[in-house]
């Protein structure tokens, strides 16, 4: 396929184009793991040409997944589509990061047919700006294969927007082999995970990996302490708006995490997550708080020796049930190029067929489809399953659950400012509901 004109395709400012360094900044084309699709890999996100306006001509495709694997995963997908319906999948492929700060230029200007995005509020934000287009009857065609709670998650007023593909819960990841070589435990409440830090400063390792260079990670630690300290319905109804920031359930949060904080690897500021994943695949760091995909970072045979609990229980009247489990999927722009190819392709992945292939490639997240095969599946991934079916509640994800504003530009910073001063929490909440009370009355 040759290569398409990036030219004046993106109508939005040009101040908000400048993208930050990315490893996928140097363009280039690869090869679907199957051998059929060219794959443009660029340095930023804008919009690919247009298609042919048929099912058997181009649809072009926005997607975050430019790390090795799951880039492996999403390319034998698009073989796939490409062999059994003729048409052709034209990919501008980012790096997650990349991706997600140019997102909202990316659609104002002329986005692709369909791109990745995430379920909930975040999809539901866009569609209100009308940005995206009704996928209700796609869901006509797939939705005998999803559950009411990921229906719901797809949903914005009486339509559907939103297609998913996979979820992961986030735990506490650890590996075995030095677990069992130092004769750890697995803790179930607060006071012993504590212990348990001690005990393994006290051998020479960092007890908690931690890289929150990139803004988001560090937001799963406050996602998983605060449902475990408030419960399911006060984190949700903080991240809508409608609980106060500086209030006391927030500040015995930040209190919690400052005394935890000292067991954390220095400087998570300067650190990416897969720089802080690396620790833990060398054993220098004994757990990770992060998602599924941390195993993507793991050679596969060395996969084996990683597993994972949830985070301990804080107040025995909340329990430790609640847990953030993000789905990711695709989204269809409003007014696609090629509306009938863009839908093919949405049926397809929103088929078990397609979610078997990817997870075959990419055995760090869990298939959405109920009818996906998992007998393939690792024991991490049973157990993932397992953890997710099992969960009393689940969230999305502190930057999937509220205000992509109030993230950006409040949450990110004053997360970041916490994790370097940690001694200052009367700032870090006061910063914080200031900036929830400009943001959400806007």
């Amino acid at each position: 396929m040759p290569a398409r004109s990036r030219s004046s395709v993106l109508n939005a400012p040009t101040s908000s184009l400048i993208l930050p360094s990315s490893p996928l900044s140097r363009r280039r084309v690869l090869q679907g793991s199957a051998g059929l699709g060219a794959i443009s890999a660029l340095g930023g996100l804008t919009a690919c040409g247009s298609g042919s306006g048929s099912a058997s001509g181009e649809v072009t495709l926005g997607s975050n997944r430019g790390d090795e694997v799951p880039r492996k995963a999403e390319d034998a997908v698009i073989a796939a589509f490409e062999e059994q319906s003729g048409a052709t999948i034209s990919a501008n492929v980012l790096d997650n990061e990349t991706f997600q700060e140019n997102f909202n230029s990316y659609l104002q200007g002329d986005p692709d047919d369909v791109f990745t995005w995430f379920a909930g509020f975040r999809a539901r934000f866009f569609d209100d700006q009308g940005f995206t287009g009704d996928l209700t009857n796609v869901w006509e065609t797939i939705g005998s294969g999803y559950s009411d709670a990921f229906k719901t998650a797809s949903t914005n007023g009486e339509k559907q927007i939103f297609v998913p593909f996979y979820n992961y819960p986030w735990a506490v990841f650890y590996r075995t082999d030095v677990f069992d070589e130092k004769g750890y435990t697995v803790p179930t409440t607060l006071e012993e995970f504590e212990e348990l830090c001690k005990q393994i400063q006290s051998d020479g390792l960092v007890p908690v990996a931690l890289g929150d260079k990139d803004g988001w990670p560090a937001m799963g630690t406050f996602d998983i302490l605060n449902m475990r300290i408030n419960g399911y319905d006060f984190h949700i109804d903080l991240l809508a708006g409608n609980q106060k920031w500086d209030g006391p359930e927030v500040r015995d949060v930040f209190d919690t995490w400052a005394k935890l904080l000292p067991y954390h690897q220095e400087n998570p500021n300067g650190r990416t997550w897969q720089e802080a994943a690396a620790s833990l695949q060398t054993g220098e760091a004994a757990m990770y708080v992060l998602g599924l995909f941390v195993g993507e970072q793991f050679e596969e045979a060395d996969r084996a020796n990683l597993d994972f609990f949830t985070f301990p229980e804080i107040d025995s009247a909340i329990g430790s049930g609640d847990i953030d489990a993000p789905i990711d999927g695709y989204m269809m722009r409003a007014n696609p190029q090629n509306e009938e190819g863009a839908k093919a392709w949405l049926e397809f992945v929103g088929s078990a067929a397609a979610q078997d292939i990817f997870i075959a490639t990419n055995p760090n997240s869990i298939a959405a489809h109920k009818d996906a095969d998992t007998s393939g599946y690792t024991p991490l991934q049973l157990k993932a399953q397992e953890l997710i079916s099992s969960a009393t509640g689940i969230a999305q994800f502190l930057d999937r659950d509220t205000n992509p504003d109030f993230v950006s530009t409040i949450v990110i910073p004053t997360l970041q400012s916490f994790l370097d001063n940690p001694d200052d929490i009367d700032t870090v909440v006061s910063d914080l509901q200031t900036g929830k009370e400009r943001i959400f009355t806007e």
